[in-house]
Order: structure tokens, then sequence, then C-alpha cells
């Protein structure tokens, strides 16, 4: 049986997403931010070094990352859904999509909120970081323009996993003016399987109605 361990208000969220529309069975190990200073519980470190979420137990496996964890649940339990077929035009642009999203689009997002944090909002590096960030929106609505997902009109795990990034952008109040974003943030929160992931996950403050 999979577990995740799921924080609330956390990338986590988008594994609870992706494994309601794999419709794979799973269980939850429900983990809460501290109300005052928004840090997971020691719980989390103690099950893995790194003290993030989410967490995957497949069998007593443990696996961190969410971008690793998607990879991982496309080739073990996707039997093909939910992806581009290996060997076509669209890997490419699929495999840079799932680490767009927790890599160069979350960089510039982790900035502003550790300026943020520190008292530095308004600083030359919370600046660059909204610039930044709009370079990644507007890539990423750019890939969207004229099309319903990612992949064009094929939705996969790569409109799950970069779903964060306009969210977050909105979150540190960065979010610009992006249409074809919203229209696809309109898109994505009326799947099914999005609601099946709130109702089993619990309350997702970041899914603002766009």
């Amino acid at each position: 049986m999979l577990t995740i361990h799921h924080l609330n208000d956390s990338r986590s969220q988008k594994i609870v997403w992706l494994l309601e529309e794999l419709e794979t069975p799973y269980a939850i190990v429900y983990h809460q931010r501290d109300p005052q200073t928004l840090i997971g519980p020691p719980a989390l470190k103690a099950l893995h070094p790194l003290g993030k979420s989410p967490v995957l137990d497949d069998d007593g496996q443990l696996l961190s990352e969410s971008g690793a964890i998607t990879q991982y649940l496309l080739a073990r339990y996707g039997h093909g859904r939910l992806a581009p077929d290996p060997a076509g035009p669209a890997q490419m642009r699929f495999l840079e999509c799932l680490y767009f999203a927790v890599s160069a689009g979350m960089n510039p997002i982790m900035i502003k909120v550790y300026a943020r944090a520190f008292g530095l909002t308004d600083s030359p590096m919370d600046k660059a970081a909204t610039e930044e960030l709009e370079r990644g929106l507007s890539y990423l609505d750019a890939l969207l323009a004229g099309n319903d997902w990612l992949m064009g009109d094929v939705f996969t795990a790569a409109d799950v996993q970069m779903s964060f990034i306009p969210e977050l952008a909105r979150e540190v109040g960065a979010a610009g003016v992006h249409p074809a974003i919203e229209a696809w943030q309109a898109r994505l929160y009326a799947r099914p399987a999005f609601h099946r992931a709130i109702a089993r996950g619990g309350p997702y403050s970041f899914a603002q109605p766009v």
C-alpha cells in the first residue's frame, strides 16, 4: 500500500491530487504546520532526514521530493497515463515542466519568501527574484497560449506539478497578469480529481478563485 505523508498547504497536495488522478489506492498520514512559524512538525524529520513533505512510503521504502515522487508514481503505477509517449516529441517538454516546477520556477519564490522573513522586501535581491519569477510565469503563459494544457490538448502530471508555481506567485504578491495561466487554473480547479484531493487531503488555501 502506498502511503503519502502529507503536510497541509504544501506541495504534497499535488501528490495527493496526482494519486486521485491515477485512481491508485493510498493512505494518508497527516502532518500540520506550526500555526505561528508555519514549520512542519518534528515527526517529519523523524521520518526522513530532509524533514520535508511530501514523503512517499511504498511498502517501507521512503522517497522525498515531489518531482521524484511524481516520476516514480508515473513509472510504477501510471501504466502510460498522465504522461506523453516517452519516445514521442512531447517528452522533452514534459520533463522540463516537471522539473521547472521544483527548480527554476520555485527558486525565485523561495528567495522572495526568505526576503520577506528577514525584512528584505523590496531589496535588490527581492526585486531580482520578482523579475526572475515574472520571466518564468511569462514562459508558462506562452506554453499555454492557445492550449488547454501544457502538452496541448492532453492533461498530464506536468499540469499538476506546475500548478504550484502561479499559486505561490500569487501568495508572494508577484503573480502578474497572465490570462492563459488564469484560464488554465480555472480548468485545473474544475477537475473532479482536484476536488477529491481537497476532500481527502484537507483545506488547501493556495487554490484561490481565479
